[in-house]
């Protein structure tokens, strides 16, 4: 299986959130699969690509120009794809996977979630899209999708196009189903 993980590229941030990026960076590589991230060699992307790779799995790096030209691409990466630009990533990202896992992140994090998400609601795919609340970091969003869905404002019922896993296995299970 080819898993986006969408994820900080920050490093100055809890180390509970690296654990469990190593964790599934290791549980991917030595179950085969693929991580396809953003090719940065920062924060929790970095993490996830070189622990997958340390435990016999292959990458996929797409990396916008900027990130390259700035000389922050990853050298965990097996398969480098250059991009133009963000939105080109996400496109990528999301072409190339079967499944995604948001591990905690920002700004594009989430864009490349709600991208991906509002993609599955009109039936552009049926891929998996998996928030991965390491203690409790989705907690407030999971509440807002919740408050949206309430008000009507989600179309069906957002816990079947996005799901939430509290750690690891519940992840795997999520993946698996």
């Amino acid at each position: 299986m080819k898993i986006a993980v969408f994820c900080s590229a920050n490093s100055n941030i809890e180390v509970e959130y690296f654990n469990i990026t190593e964790e599934l960076g290791h549980w991917a590589g030595q179950n085969g699969h693929t991580i396809v991230f953003g090719g940065c060699n920062l924060g929790l992307m970095e993490c996830v690509a070189k622990a997958a790779r340390e435990a016999g799995g292959r990458t996929i790096g797409v990396v916008p120009t900027i990130i390259e030209r700035g000389g922050k691409a990853s050298p965990n990466m097996d398969v480098c794809m250059p991009c133009d630009n963000l939105s080109d990533r996400k496109e990528l990202m999301i072409g190339q996977c079967d499944a995604a896992i948001a591990l905690p992140g920002g700004l594009g994090t989430l864009d490349e979630v709600f991208t991906m998400a509002a993609a599955a609601t009109i039936g552009y795919h049926h891929k998996p899209i998996i928030l991965l609340n390491a203690g409790g970091f989705w907690n407030k969003l999971i509440a807002l999708l919740d408050d949206l869905q309430g008000k009507g404002m989600v179309r069906g019922e957002w816990r079947n196009i996005i799901k939430v896993a509290d750690d690891l296995e519940e992840c795997i299970k999520e993946l698996r189903s």
